[in-house]
């Protein structure tokens, strides 16, 4: 639980701590998603992320064609392949998971009744991962937070979920420079292996031209 002394510092920055409830109040917090489902085509969703976070998403038809809703197949696969959701003949559900890889996760629609209409079908998405997608009200009970408490658990929630994407980024960042060091090695080998071989081969070309004409007489 937040103590009271955490309460007491954050008031004596009044202005920064208004700034902060200010940006935490405002920001999206989750990332809704319109899809346009053709007859015969399969529209994905991706995002990239780290691994051990909450990932919560919500999906529902909104179009309707001749008084039905027109019912889709859905897939969520994780960046090796594994199926995390899979549901069909649906037109709405919800799909939670915690991730164990890093990497895009992916969620693929498509129509689930291709002998019907001929209209786009209309698919909403509600989309959050890490912070956006835990159940404050539940913590607040739980923990019998309220008012300011809750405000700085969630700045907390925030400013964490910040440091583990820097995290994230900056062994991401190590990565490619360990992989771009590897391929200019790589590449600067192969290089020189080629010009070795460039110049081995011109002296061959000499040396039996040499002969060549030394037989023939014309040299």
């Amino acid at each position: 639980m937040i103590k009271d002394s955490n309460v007491a510092r954050a008031m004596r920055f009044p202005s920064l701590f208004i700034i902060l409830l200010w940006v935490l109040t405002t920001a999206p917090v989750g990332d809704a998603i319109w899809l346009n489902l053709p007859k015969t085509g399969t529209k994905c969703v991706s995002e990239e992320i780290h691994s051990n976070v909450v990932v919560l998403a919500d999906y529902v038809v909104v179009s309707v064609e001749d008084g039905q809703t027109t019912p889709i197949a859905v897939k969520v696969t994780s960046p090796y392949g594994n199926n995390l959701h899979e549901r069909e003949n649906v037109t709405y559900g919800r799909f939670a998971f915690t991730t164990e890889e890093a990497g895009n996760y992916l969620a693929c629609f498509w129509s689930d009744n291709r002998t019907r209409g001929s209209g786009e079908v209309v698919v909403n998405i509600d989309w959050k991962t890490g912070i956006s997608a835990k159940d404050w009200e539940s913590v607040a009970r739980k923990e019998k937070l309220e008012g300011v408490e809750l405000e700085l658990r969630k700045l907390e929630g925030a400013v964490e979920a910040i440091h583990e994407n820097l995290l994230y980024l900056k062994s991401r960042e190590a990565e490619m420079r360990s992989m771009s060091e590897t391929t200019n090695a790589r590449v600067a080998w192969f290089s020189i292996m080629s010009l070795g071989i460039c110049i081995l081969v011109s002296g061959l070309q000499v040396w039996y031209l040499k002969r060549f004409f030394q037989k023939k007489k014309l040299i």
